[in-house]
């Protein structure tokens, strides 16, 4: 049976995923502007790594379903390989920091 916890549980990775995409999502169009630092490769990286993710976010729910976990495991399930994108993401190009020059 699923409890309110686990409600709140998955909802909250959701958050997390969603505030950690969004700081991605800053940080490289600040890149793109001049305003922060980041690599030539960027572009490129911020293409190529959604495809893998997305894959193994959809395989994790599949999974989680046919093992007939509840909806809230399913959904931290998938949740989980996307998180782990966004986060290292969100640390690697906070560490670059504001291009002063």
């Amino acid at each position: 049976m699923v409890t309110p916890f686990d409600l709140w549980g998955a909802s909250l990775q959701m958050g997390y995923l969603l505030a950690e995409a969004q700081s991605v999502i800053a940080m490289r169009l600040w890149g793109m502007a001049g305003v922060w630092n980041v690599t030539a490769s960027e572009r490129t990286r911020m293409v190529d790594e959604k495809p893998a993710a997305l894959t193994q976010s959809a395989m994790n729910a599949a999974f989680a379903a046919m093992r007939g976990e509840r909806p809230d495991q399913i959904v931290t399930s998938a949740i989980r390989p996307l998180r782990a994108k966004t986060r290292s993401n969100a640390r690697r190009l906070a560490k670059r920091g504001l291009k002063l020059k």
